[in-house]
């Protein structure tokens, strides 16, 4: 008898509204995130302090909601290109069965959005399909614990597009 394909996980909700001009997209949540229910919850993932440089702003002290009031006052939006998925682990090349985000909603909801940037390269494969859709795109280097072929100063240079 054929085994039943594990359930399947569901990341986060879009942290979106009418002022988001640059969104910043992930592959999925990390096991550490979805048991947190917050973006980038894993405590080496660098996301919260690259953001913290580029913004000039102490984003990392900060509880999650006031980092997400913060983001929201830069008009800066957070979601993922998957929605859910089957994975064991925290690896992007374990998700398997993804089910994509509808990012037709963006034009509405996010009438403002010119920038899209996409945090690592799982996510950036979706690069084009933003682009032929009219917004700027930028993918990043990974801010995961996993990647550490460059340093945070490196990193950093190419984050530092977000702000266009």
């Amino acid at each position: 008898m054929p085994k039943a394909p594990n359930p399947l996980l569901t990341g986060l909700p879009s942290v979106l509204d009418g002022e988001t001009r640059v969104l910043i997209l992930g592959s999925f949540p990390g096991e550490a995130s979805l048991q947190a229910k917050q973006y980038y919850a894993h405590p080496r993932n660098q996301f919260w302090r690259l953001l913290s440089a580029v913004l000039e702003e102490d984003l990392y002290g900060l509880p999650y909601k006031q980092r997400l009031t913060r983001l929201r006052a830069h008009c800066i939006g957070l979601w993922d290109v998957i929605d859910a998925c089957e994975r064991e682990g925290s690896l992007d090349s374990a998700i398997r069965r993804a089910q994509h985000n509808d990012f037709d909603v963006l034009k509405h909801q996010c009438p403002k959005l010119k920038r899209v940037c996409f945090n690592g390269k799982t996510s950036g494969k979706f690069a084009p399909r933003f682009a032929a859709a009219g917004f700027e795109t930028l993918v990043l280097p990974s801010s995961s614990p996993a990647n550490m072929q460059l340093s945070f100063e490196q990193k950093l240079a190419v984050w530092r597009g977000i702000a266009g």
